[in-house]
């Protein structure tokens, strides 16, 4: 049984990584928030400390060394993008692995500042790319290895998910603290594309606001034209219709890719292979890390091959 500590106990994805812990048969011994909303722990580790300033949590963790020889494994990280980097470094200087969501840090250069303070360390530090683990992508790979094929595969990429006026309010809303819109909901897409059609080789953003971003990416096999989303007007009428406020597509060489399913373990899945020693870490999140921050960079361009949706705004 691994001792575990979290920070983020309040955000959204937070109730995975409880989930993820308990399912793996380890132990949450601390958690932290500034805010105060985790009655969730209840439902996996109520005798778990908590804290809501870090210097408090931070002194609790050397106390639990110092008083009890209690020793941390593993630091579970599920704050906001711009804090990721930091909580990581903390991790690796108590002792312990760091398990930190997506996107790993903003740039590539904090790639660069982790490696050097993992081979300080001896620590590894993880994070959560659970789509190289979702059974229809982890087939959709084999299948594009097993074809060989000479040209490139086409590929279009939609991602719209409707989010509320808190949105703006909240630190997502903040370019300089999650990255934008392509980092914030795009970068696991991207993590995907590149793990199965191999390193980019283009990178053109047709259009780049607050709350949508297209452009084309072009990668040793495949050529992606790519749609992101939070606006629910760009939903798709028959969507809409519906009353659905999220639409997801990839399609291969016009054929639909179905993995709207299959998510639910997924954390949990990634928690195992990390405590097996096969988790993915820096190298595996460098190339996405690169591909969202030329996306915020890049000048826009208005050629090229776009996406569909670009001509409904």
């Amino acid at each position: 049984m691994k001792n575990f500590a979290l920070i983020g106990a309040a955000g959204y994805i937070a109730p995975r990584h409880l989930k993820a812990i308990k399912d793996t048969n380890n132990l949450l011994i601390a958690a932290l928030d500034k805010n105060d909303s985790v009655g969730i722990m209840d439902s996996y580790f109520p005798k778990a400390d908590f804290f809501v300033e870090f210097e408090r949590f931070d002194r609790h963790i050397e106390k639990l060394k110092r008083q009890q020889n209690l020793q941390l494994d593993y630091v579970s990280i599920c704050t906001p993008n711009y804090l990721h980097d930091s909580h990581i470094r903390m991790a690796l200087r108590r002792g312990a692995d760091a398990i930190c969501e997506k996107p790993l840090v903003l740039n590539p250069w904090n790639v660069d500042a982790l490696e050097a303070i993992e081979k300080e360390t001896g620590n590894k530090i993880n994070t959560i790319l659970q789509l190289r683990l979702h059974p229809s992508i982890i087939a959709l790979k084999n299948k594009i290895e097993k074809e060989n094929k000479q040209g490139k595969y086409e590929v279009d990429l939609t991602y719209i998910t409707s989010r509320g006026n808190w949105y703006d309010i909240s630190w997502k809303g903040d370019e300089s603290k999650s990255g934008g819109i392509a980092t914030n909901i795009g970068v696991h897409f991207f993590d995907m594309l590149s793990w199965i059609f191999g390193n980019v080789q283009e990178n053109k953003v047709h259009l780049r606001e607050k709350h949508k971003a297209s452009g084309y990416l072009e990668f040793e096999k495949a050529r992606v034209r790519w749609f992101l989303s939070i606006d629910e007007t760009t939903l798709p009428k028959v969507i809409q219709e519906k009353g659905q406020r999220t639409y997801r597509s990839i399609t291969v060489n016009g054929e639909e890719i179905e993995f709207s399913s299959g998510f639910t373990d997924l954390h949990t899945t990634s928690y195992q292979e990390i405590l097996q020693g096969n988790g993915f870490g820096l190298q595996e999140a460098r190339q996405s890390i690169d591909i969202v921050h030329d996306i915020r960079n890049v000048e826009l361009v208005n050629k090229g091959d776009k996406h569909l949706f670009l001509n409904k705004i």
